[in-house]
């Protein structure tokens, strides 16, 4: 994409995201946005993401990104039209990319807070262009892209309203938002393995696994950020593992370690041993391995345009669901 471009496409002023995702750390209690609560340390979160992409054997940890970079190019592929311009906001080494044509995206933005996963970013079909910034503060203009797109990373933000309003703000009208994200259901075997061993060994325990968005909220989420025509649902992926420090490397490789603020980074030795047999007696398998279940949640909104469908007016209704039964079925006339 040429700097002619990147101009058009650029907000004119310095978009606030340049002082705040990468300068000083935002103090406790206060979003880096200036809104809401902050629940996760940014800085820390695009470190983490940092490390793990620059590690030569980081690709082997890609798999659940991978697969759910799959699932929403394949809801990308269910709308039939050709989008000139795209945003992958989070978009990590171009997991979603990786799995799209021309004929479905001519060009494609990819925008990440980690600059060593752009770096190291995979092939793909399409000319894309990398873009270093902060999910919170998209740098565009209003009206800018035909779709965004964004998978397994809304789910760091800490003002997710926010979020959405942006992507919602940088569509143009007609456009349409895919997303995939962590479910507040995700890891509640180790979740609750850890729990059980700290209450056990310890009297009391602290976070291990961040929280997450209920599926419950996300409809409201979307409507609230002005998308309609909305979409949600639920997948489940399970992965086996050996046991409960094969989860927790596999994570840290992923860069998706706990970065919450009331995070307590140290684990006790007893407090582990005693976390791994209760997860294998609870949730082992007969052939040894453990599960770690993840629940991601897929939503599709469109931005409105007149253009679309709308629901009639309350009572516009020439007939009731009473009168269905009367209604005759249509005989066939043809000879048999």
């Amino acid at each position: 994409m040429s700097s002619g471009m990147w101009r058009r496409l650029l907000r004119a002023s310095r978009p606030r995201w340049n002082r705040v995702a990468f300068g000083s750390e935002p103090r406790r209690g206060a979003s880096a946005a200036g809104r809401g609560v902050n629940v996760f340390n940014r800085v820390m979160k695009r470190k983490q993401k940092n490390w793990a992409a620059a590690r030569e054997e980081g690709h082997q940890y890609q798999y659940l990104r991978d697969e759910v970079g799959g699932r929403v190019a394949d809801r990308v592929y269910d709308i039939a039209r050709t989008f000139p311009l795209a945003l992958d906001v989070g978009s990590g080494r171009s997991h979603i990319a990786e799995h799209l044509n021309q004929d479905v995206v001519e060009r494609l933005v990819l925008m990440d807070v980690s600059q060593n996963s752009l770096r190291r970013r995979g092939s793909s079909l399409i000319p894309t262009a990398p873009l270093l910034a902060d999910e919170e503060f998209l740098p565009f203009r209003e009206n800018t892209f035909h779709l965004v797109m964004s998978s397994l990373s809304l789910h760091w933000t800490n003002d997710l309203p926010g979020a959405l309003r942006e992507i919602q703000r940088v569509l143009k009208p007609d456009g349409v938002f895919i997303g995939a994200m962590v479910g507040g259901d995700s890891l509640y075997e180790l979740r609750c393995s850890l729990q059980l061993a700290e209450t056990e060994r310890e009297g009391g325990f602290s976070p291990r696994v961040s929280p997450f968005t209920a599926v419950t909220d996300l409809g409201h989420l979307l409507g609230g950020a002005g998308f309609n025509m909305l979409t949600v649902d639920i997948d489940e992926v399970q992965v086996l593992y050996p046991g409960i420090t094969e989860v927790m490397t596999d994570l840290q490789g992923m860069g998706e370690s706990n970065c919450s603020w009331n995070r307590r980074s140290l684990l006790h030795r007893d407090s582990m041993l005693a976390a791994a047999a209760i997860y294998k007696e609870l949730y082992g398998t007969e052939g040894g391995a453990i599960p770690a279940t993840f629940q991601i949640l897929h939503m599709i909104g469109w931005k409105p345009h007149e253009s679309q469908a709308r629901p009639l007016k309350r009572g516009s209704a020439t007939a009731s669901f009473g009168e269905l039964s009367k209604i005759s079925r249509p005989t066939n006339s043809s000879a048999a």
